[in-house]
């Protein structure tokens, strides 16, 4: 049994193929039109180049910081990738539609057609260095043009608008915190004025801790009189005037000692008082201390989310604005086949030049 010929057995045999003038001319022909396919009609390649950035890369990071607003809103996540997800969303193509107005030319029944067109027309990637690029090749330039412009745009009111949403709910939190911090500091600071009116003191730290130094100040001042009165009493007896002035300095001066170093809570200037209300001042600073500095630090968030707001739209920066490429561009599916077809006439002349060893001939002395 005669195994089967090959691929270039048949071809050989065959009427157009097995003849040299002929099939030279059929897939010369062929060439030709394939080669003229892949130039004409002439297309164009129109792309733009974009780049992810945040606030930090604008040079207002000391007054971002300043005001809280110098995090990201996306976080730690790559901002490549969100920028090109975005970029092939629903979203972004349906904007693009509404923005070059698809629907309206009448090119498209509805805007599932639309969208699918430009899903098949645009191709976005992303390129080293953190670079955004969407381009789209077809034989209109200016609507090439025009697409990739409407796509970019799109992409970064996107972004932009994530961005604000994400700051409205910030600002919504933060206007909550403010409030209920700013109640906080109203309270805290009217416990602490009424215990200014209640105890008489202007500022309550200094004045108790003026009557706190009172005990040590009326002991130096004992020993001061006692060696005073050593002294006076070396010139003089016990009935003298300054002697007797001095001894009555340090019975005045005890009893003071003694009030000072009462435990009695009635007493305004004892131990125990100047305890009880320096623990209460202390509590009452603490609280009112703590409330000022929530409020002060939500209230400079909520001013942060301000800046956020004009800063969204910097979300994206443009490397190259739409443009033409002036290369030339070719045809894709028209260059492949021209490729096959010269492909396919180099093997088919070189395999009946020289048939390779083993190869049943009966088709080429069938030809002959």
């Amino acid at each position: 049994m005669t195994p089967p010929g090959s691929l270039f057995d048949t071809l050989s045999a065959n009427r157009i193929f097995g003849r040299p003038l002929y099939r030279r001319l059929v897939l010369g022909v062929l060439a030709i039109i394939l080669a003229l396919l892949t130039i004409f009609p002439r297309e164009y390649r129109a792309a733009v180049s974009l780049t992810p950035s945040d606030p930090s890369t604008l040079g207002l990071s000391g007054a971002l910081g300043q005001l809280g607003a110098l995090t990201n809103v996306f976080g730690s996540q790559a901002a490549v990738e969100i920028s090109l997800k975005v970029a092939r969303s629903v979203e972004v193509r349906r904007l693009t539609i509404e923005r070059l107005g698809l629907l309206r030319s009448g090119k498209f029944r509805n805007e599932v057609e639309a969208q699918r067109w430009i899903n098949r027309e645009v191709e976005i990637r992303s390129l080293r260095g953190g670079i955004l690029q969407m381009t789209a090749q077809m034989d209109d330039p200016v609507l090439a043009q025009q697409l990739v412009g409407a796509i970019a745009t799109a992409t970064r009111e996107r972004l932009a608008g994530i961005s604000q949403a994400q700051t409205a709910y910030k600002r919504r939190i933060l206007e909550r915190l403010v409030g209920d911090a700013g109640d906080r500091y109203a309270r805290a600071q009217a416990a602490y004025d009424r215990f200014r009116l209640q105890t008489r003191y202007s500022d309550p730290g200094r004045s108790i801790e003026a009557i706190g130094e009172r005990v040590p100040a009326i002991q130096a001042a004992i020993k001061a009189r006692e060696v005073e009165l050593r002294a006076a009493q070396q010139f003089g007896t016990g009935q003298s005037f300054a002697v007797q002035q001095i001894q009555a300095e340090i019975i005045a001066l005890r009893s003071q000692l003694r009030q000072a170093e009462s435990l009695d809570g009635a007493d305004a200037y004892s131990v125990n008082r100047v305890v009880r209300q320096s623990t209460e001042v202390e509590k009452l600073n603490r609280e009112l201390t703590i409330a000022r500095s929530l409020y002060v630090s939500y209230q400079r968030f909520l001013e942060g989310t301000s800046v956020e707001d004009l800063t969204s739209g910097a979300n994206v920066r443009v490397l190259e604005p739409p443009y033409i490429d002036p290369a030339p561009q070719f045809r894709t599916l028209p260059l492949v086949l021209l490729i096959a077809v010269l492909a396919l006439l180099a093997a088919i002349e070189f395999y009946q030049l020289r048939p390779p060893l083993g190869a049943d001939t009966r088709y080429l002395r069938t030809v002959e």
